[in-house]
């Protein structure tokens, strides 16, 4: 059980390292919360402090997700006696993944080093599913993407990529023979169905017409750039 706890209290106090409170306060000296949707996140990076500090968020929070799940779990089984599984029938590979993963994202949304402000999770959240499982993950964002910029409606890509996620694994695993545990396919579908949820609002729109589109995919030199180069 030691080695479980260490896994999870690592994880976390890497996933709660807040990349994009940090750009802002060492390159910008502003508090990325109080601009634009107040979320410590890449998407307000991106919106706020422009194309070059968001990605670095980006891929920064993407890296803590693919860390937590590839490297931290691993040393599960070097500290004291190794993992217990939680409870019968749980592979202990799996449950290592989807345990360091979820801590690293919940780290990410509520960091201790900022009063538990963060952001939505979803670069992490990311990276810990390439750490899980790259294939279906990798076809997912493909699909995302190609939506995206197809129909300029962002939701569409979620939406769409989410259900084919754990559709991805299941033809993985029983079209194809791939080796992926029950518990990743439950996990994954549980996401898939949560994110999906949390659209409904996307989706009436987009079913009454009145969803917003991306009005430009153009490199964005970010909101406050912009405010102080109109004041100059």
């Amino acid at each position: 059980m030691l080695s479980l706890v260490v896994v999870i209290l690592v994880s976390y106090l890497i996933g709660a390292i807040p990349s994009s409170l940090w750009t802002g306060k060492l390159f910008f000296k502003v508090d990325i919360r109080d601009h634009g949707s107040g979320n410590a996140g890449a998407t307000n990076t991106f919106r706020i402090l422009g194309w070059k500090a968001g990605t670095g968020v980006l891929l920064f929070d993407f890296g803590k997700g693919l860390l937590c799940t590839t490297v931290v779990s691993e040393l599960a089984w070097i500290i004291g006696d190794g993992p217990i599984a939680l409870y019968p029938g749980w592979e202990l590979e799996p449950m290592l993944l989807i345990i360091c993963g979820v801590a690293a994202v919940v780290g990410h949304m509520f960091p201790i080093y900022a009063n538990f402000s963060g952001g939505k999770g979803a670069a992490t959240a990311c990276g810990m599913l390439y750490g899980i499982e790259p294939i279906s993950i990798s076809i997912s964002l493909a699909i995302f993407l190609i939506l995206m910029f197809s129909t300029r409606y962002v939701s569409v890509g979620s939406i769409f990529g989410s259900l084919a996620y754990p559709i991805t694994q299941l033809i993985l695993r029983y079209g194809i023979g791939w080796d992926i545990d029950g518990s990743i396919l439950l996990f994954s579908s549980a996401l898939a169905l949560g994110i999906i949820i949390k659209h409904k609002g996307n989706i009436k729109r987009l079913l009454n017409g009145t969803e917003n589109r991306v009005s430009s995919f153009k490199p964005a030199k970010g909101r406050l750039n912009n405010e102080q180069q109109s004041a100059a």
